[in-house]
């Protein structure tokens, strides 16, 4: 076939140091388990630290793939499809693995094929931790070191790059799908996946002991509001006020620290927008997952190599008002775009959306108030607060507490002011009682019994709440 080029009759090098033979101590427990289809990517004892088997097994793998990519055909390859090329690239392999069937199993010939595949068309060894939908972080200390997140809990895993450029080779092919890059003279990059997940890298010369990537995983569909309520990271009387806000075009400001939840929550809010409005989302990288047919997506836009042609979060938000949207969502305000997010909350688009930063509702103000005078105007405190208690009326506070459950903790409204001072009172808050034997945080919700302002707002939107739903009580949750 043309794809193949003339190869060698001995195929694998039987000199090339550790590849030419399994290691003296490879028919063990280590070659038990690979002969059992074992992958090792997740340990879910206490870390292993690598044996000879795996720096055996990496290094056959290296050496499969360097000569499976030699032997292409860069001419032929433009005219397959990329199912042809994976069919082929398994063909070749799975030749090359049988000219070494006297050191390898079939159990782990399969697993040699499967991740010369993931490194030639994936994101190499991170192929088997993205097919599990269960884990929501992966954390890369150096080539080494790789970390995970499920179910709340952190865990290190067995999987290993061959070395620090092996890890800069997966974040590169990342990141330059979507138009972004990293080096030495770039070496931080936010980036997401096809999926939607966020990567975020930092690299040599600031990332002293090998790069350090970040990937927050997000599932193919986001996380609906009923699963929220079976997690018990909200109530029911909670959702129907928060509901009835998004309906009714009240503005909302979600508060919270990294990881606690906020894009979770402002898509399960987003499934009450009215279909018929035209929404426009600003983000660093793109991760909220709206379902609204007249959704008009903009993401930021670093500077090139030479400096130039970067469109921040406030150039969106400025060329957005000139885009007709009913509402603006903006995945998360950290700087001067603030105060164009205020004016417009201010002029008319009512019903918009940000997420914050913040330890709580007050801290979330006060945040705000800073990123304003990050604009450049020297504006008067009293001008900004007012701005703030116009354009905002309620704040919701989400946690990730102990053991790693989520919780709206705080549903805030935002009264006017009172002298120089936001007045601001709690309609709803969770109350953390102590720890369970798993170390997981308990407690309880509870409506404060204070009768939010904008119920005339709700009503004359056609949205009334009953005032029974705001009376003192713990709530169920």
């Amino acid at each position: 076939m043309a794809w193949i080029r003339g190869r060698r009759k001995d195929g694998l090098d039987p000199n090339a140091g550790v590849v030419g033979g399994r290691p003296a101590d490879a028919a063990g427990d280590d070659g038990r388990k690979l002969a059992a289809g074992d992958t090792g990517a997740v340990d879910s004892g206490p870390a292993a630290e690598p044996t000879k088997m795996d720096d055996w097994f990496l290094a056959l793998k290296r050496e499969l793939h360097q000569q499976v990519i030699a032997s292409m055909n860069i001419a032929s390859i433009g005219t397959m499809s990329e199912e042809d090329l994976r069919l082929e690239v398994r063909r070749q392999a799975e030749v090359l693995c049988r000219r070494r069937a006297d050191l390898l199993s079939l159990a782990e010939r399969e697993r040699l094929v499967n991740e010369v595949l993931d490194e030639t068309f994936g994101l190499g060894p991170l192929e088997p931790l993205m097919r599990d939908m269960e884990i929501s972080d992966i954390l890369i200390n150096g080539p080494k070191t790789v970390y995970i997140e499920r179910r709340g809990r952190l865990a290190k895993t067995s999987v290993a790059f061959h070395d620090e450029r092996h890890v800069l080779q997966v974040v590169q092919r990342i990141v330059g799908r979507v138009g972004r890059r990293v080096d030495e003279t770039c070496p931080m990059v936010d980036a997401r996946l096809p999926d939607g997940s966020r990567l975020n890298a930092i690299i040599h010369p600031l990332a002293l002991e090998g790069p350090l990537v970040s990937i927050r995983r997000f599932g193919a569909r986001p996380l609906l509001i009923k699963e929220l309520l079976a997690n018990h990271s909200i109530t029911q009387e909670m959702l129907d006020f928060l509901s009835a806000c998004v309906r009714a075009r009240i503005s909302m400001l979600i508060s919270g620290g990294t990881g606690s939840g906020k894009t979770t929550l402002m898509n399960g809010l987003s499934t009450y927008l009215p279909p018929e409005e035209r929404i426009a989302t600003i983000e660093d990288a793109a991760e909220l997952q709206l379902q609204q047919p007249h959704l008009v997506r903009m993401e930021t836009r670093p500077a090139n190599i030479e400096g130039e042609g970067e469109v921040t979060t406030r150039d969106l938000v400025r060329n957005a008002l000139r885009m007709r949207p009913d509402r603006i969502i903006v995945g998360e305000c950290r700087g001067p775009e603030a105060l164009d997010m205020l004016q417009a909350m201010n002029t008319g688009h009512e019903g918009s959306m940000t997420t914050i930063h913040a330890n709580s509702p007050r801290d979330a103000l006060s945040r705000l108030e800073m990123m304003v005078g990050m604009a450049g105007f020297d504006l008067p405190i009293w001008v900004i607060r007012k701005q703030v208690a116009s354009a905002i009326n309620v704040v919701i506070q989400v946690a990730r507490m102990m053991g790693g459950v989520r919780k709206i903790v705080k549903i805030s409204e935002i009264t006017g002011m009172e002298g120089d001072i936001i007045s601001m009172h709690d309609l709803f808050d969770f109350k953390q009682t102590g720890l369970d034997e798993d170390r997981v945080a308990q407690g309880y919700f509870h409506a404060t019994g204070i009768r939010p302002e904008c119920l005339a707002k709700l009503e004359a939107s056609g949205v009334a709440l009953p005032v029974e739903l705001f009376e003192r009580r713990i709530l169920k949750g």
